[in-house]
């Protein structure tokens, strides 16, 4: 097996009076990277990046990259293939993936699109040899990047020397593959450096020298990383610092009045879309100074200039006719995306994905208004909004999607629309109405798994300029809120089923018995998909006899709901019998069914007559029995095997009294379980609180004190079942 070496190269052609690299690894590495910067050079790209698969096929490891720091390539070395990413999908799906710009990039991979918010162009493209027809891909991928100067399309002779890279890459992975020893990722990616210019004359080197200290200012020179490799006196005292300690170093290191977001935002800007940069930034002492960045595929040349007391220190973007209203910096926004796009992992529910989207993207945007909005039945809904009124939102909800509207359009379309002022939108739709009091609107199409959902509406109080960054964040901002959505719908709509599974397997009404005083509850859990396989039955045998179970089917979903309804239905069948006859049936059936799923049952078969009780359970909490007159205490039943593990399981049951006045409880672990406290303690709490309960307490009171003390309790992270039963000489129903 080969693997490639991590450390950093050059991809130039090796020194003669350099010992050739030995074994197989170096030559790997040599051939792959003298391919890969051959690449960049015939297509004309800046950055060229080589993924090679893990073993298991199912993972993609950046090997090599070429014109691209390791600060900016280190996110990127490992990429799994089920990514919303270029070369995962160009991979997994044998397609040629181009992006052309900024725009497209933020529309169709909202994630890289936010965390790489620069002007570039982009390929990606799978590796499969074109030496041998119907040869199988590698598994392998290139990406190369273009200058933010390049065209919205490849041209013909870009394309092809995209393919002719593709097939030598892949026909050297085949090579090696077919010889036994195929090509493995780094550890590391190596990290190439591109062809050198020819090295200057000592005369020539001396006037080049000349040439920059008679320019006006100072200048320095950066390389890929952000390190300064020259810098010239001149630019040192301009910013406040020595030469030796700036060369070496990091520009925001060394000087900590330059360490913000903003400023280290104009280098990674300029090093990834290699078009010029200019910004203005002040040392605490001394005048403005104005840095113009110029980048190429070796590093960037930066120059350094006192700001005139008369010019303007941040010059106005862009003219308008009318006032803008001031926007969060670059630095801000992206730090409260990155906070949204972290949010949205948490988001559950519909409403939460509302929530998080109004209370972080309003105020990071300068925002006064939002408003999501589902197509549902070929009309357009509202699902949640913040800074609109309720009866504003009435009239717009149930719009037809067929209505030309500013709303409707990005489901058609899956377009962005974005209006500077009203006279804008009343330009682009004569008929609209606008009652909202807002100056400036952008409508902004919710695209999951490449289809429209639905529209995101952001409103601000004065006439606002959107600049094409603004809108790639925008953009890239709605591609994240819909992808929360749709799972967050997906969820929603999984809950409704298991829940009404749930409410139509759990009895409606438990039957009455006389002289039996019965009251039952549930509560779902505090977090997941609120709906369980706990479950609670009461049996009417006979006048004086019953059956009861409570049960806790692993699990919190539709599975455990379904379960649930089967165990119920075992018992059902079997009611009436031994209790442990009714769980070792019950046992049998469930085994049988092989349904991968654990369930915990307490059954008590009731004779009023005999005042007896019977009891079995199958691995259980204890249940808790209170005489008239006298305390809670748990009942310490023979021990037996969770349902569906041994078919041939067998249960013990006890006879315990079961006179007048006596009280039974019967629940599920949910309501004594508490993080890290011991179960028997909350056990012995639910138990001081039945004591602490009068003989003549309702059942039905006392069942909603138990309840209301686990919902205000700590979170709880499972279901609550309870049954209460007690031997009363009233016929009572709680």
């Amino acid at each position: 097996m080969r693997n490639l070496s991590g450390r950093e190269q050059g991809a130039e052609p090796a020194d003669p009076s350099e010992p050739p690299a030995e074994g197989v690894e170096g030559a790997d590495q040599r051939a792959l990277g003298e391919a890969l910067v051959g690449a960049c050079a015939a297509a004309g790209a800046s950055v060229g990046m080589l993924y090679l698969p893990a073993p298991a096929r199912r993972v993609l490891h950046l090997a090599m990259t070429v014109g691209l720091s390791r600060e900016f390539a280190l996110p990127w070395s490992r990429v799994v293939l089920d990514d919303p990413i270029p070369v995962a999908d160009a991979v997994r799906d044998g397609r040629f993936v181009w992006l052309g710009g900024q725009e497209e990039t933020a529309r169709r991979y909202p994630r890289l699109g936010l965390v790489l918010p620069y002007d570039f162009a982009l390929a990606a493209a799978p590796l499969v040899p074109d030496s041998a027809p119907g040869a199988q891909a590698t598994g392998a991928g290139l990406v190369l990047l273009w200058p933010g100067s390049h065209a919205p399309h490849l041209t013909d002779e870009e394309r092809d020397a995209v393919d002719s890279a593709c097939g030598r890459l892949a026909n050297h992975l085949c090579r090696a593959r077919a010889a036994g020893h195929p090509v493995r990722p780094p550890a590391h990616p190596v990290m190439l450096r591109p062809l050198p210019p020819p090295t200057p004359g000592p005369v020539e080197a001396a006037a080049a020298m000349a040439f920059i200290r008679r320019l006006p200012g100072g200048n320095c020179a950066l390389d890929l990383n952000g390190t300064i490799t020259f810098i010239t006196t001149e630019a040192a005292e301009l910013l406040g610092a020595p030469v030796s300690r700036l060369r070496g170093a990091l520009p925001w290191e060394a000087l900590p009045w330059m360490d913000t977001p903003a400023i280290e935002d104009h280098y990674r800007a300029a090093a990834i879309s290699r078009l010029p940069r200019s910004f203005t930034a002040a040392p605490p002492i001394g005048r403005y100074l104005r840095f113009d960045l110029y980048p190429d595929d070796t590093g960037i040349s930066v120059r350094i200039t006192p700001v005139a007391a008369d010019e303007p220190v941040q010059p106005p973007a862009a003219p308008t006719a009318v006032p803008t209203e001031p926007s969060p910096s670059r630095a801000t926004a992206l730090y409260q995306l990155m906070h949204l796009a972290a949010a949205l992992t948490e988001a559950v529910h519909a409403r939460d994905v509302v929530e998080q989207a109004a209370d972080l993207l309003v105020p990071a945007l300068g925002a006064q208004a939002m408003a999501l909005l589902v197509a549902e039945e070929q009309r357009l809904r509202i699902v949640g909004f913040r800074g609109y009124t309720a009866e504003l939102m009435a009239r717009y909800d149930g719009i037809p999607l067929g209505i030309h509207t500013a709303s409707t359009h990005g489901l058609r379309t899956g377009e962005p629309l974005f209006f500077a002022d009203a006279g804008e939108l009343a330009a682009a739709f004569p008929a609209v109405v606008i009652g909202d009091g807002m100056a400036a609107w952008t409508f902004l199409p919710l695209i999951a798994s490449g289809r429209p959902i639905g529209t995101l509406i952001l409103a601000y109080a004065r006439p606002h300029s959107f600049v094409p960054g603004e809108r790639a964040i925008l953009t890239s901002l709605a591609g994240l809120i819909a992808q929360a959505l749709d799972r967050a719908r997906l969820y929603d709509s999984t809950h409704q089923l298991a829940h009404s599974l749930q409410t139509g397997l759990l009895p409606h009404v438990l039957p009455g018995v006389p002289h039996l005083e019965v009251a039952a509850r549930y509560l779902p859990a505090a977090h997941g998909l609120d709906i369980g396989g706990d479950f609670y039955d009461l049996i009417r045998i006979d006048d004086t006899t019953v059956a009861a179970a409570v049960g806790d089917v692993q699990g919190h979903n539709v599975n455990a709901a379904a379960l649930m309804g089967q165990v119920r239905t075992a018992v059902h069948a079997t009611a009436g019998e031994p209790p442990a006859e009714v769980l070792a049936r019950t046992n049998r059936l469930l085994t049988d069914l092989e349904p991968g799923l654990f369930t915990s049952c307490v059954y008590a078969h009731i004779d009023l007559a005999a005042r007896t009780a019977h009891l079995a359970t199958a691995g259980h909490p204890p249940p808790l029995l209170r005489h008239a007159g006298g305390p809670a205490k748990m009942l310490r039943l023979p021990p037996g095997l969770l349902l569906g593990i041994d078919p041939d399981a067998s249960y013990t049951a006890v006879e315990v009294p079961f006179e007048p006045g006596t009280l039974l409880a019967l629940y599920t672990d949910g309501l004594v379980e508490v993080a890290g406290e011991d179960l028997e303690d909350g056990i012995g709490a639910v138990a001081a609180r039945i004591t602490a309960t009068r003989d003549l307490h309702p059942v039905g009171t006392l069942a909603d004190d138990l309840i209301g003390q686990a919902r205000g309790g700590a979170p709880r992270t499972d279901d609550v079942a309870l049954l209460l039963l007690r031997f009363a000489q009233e016929d009572r129903h709680g």
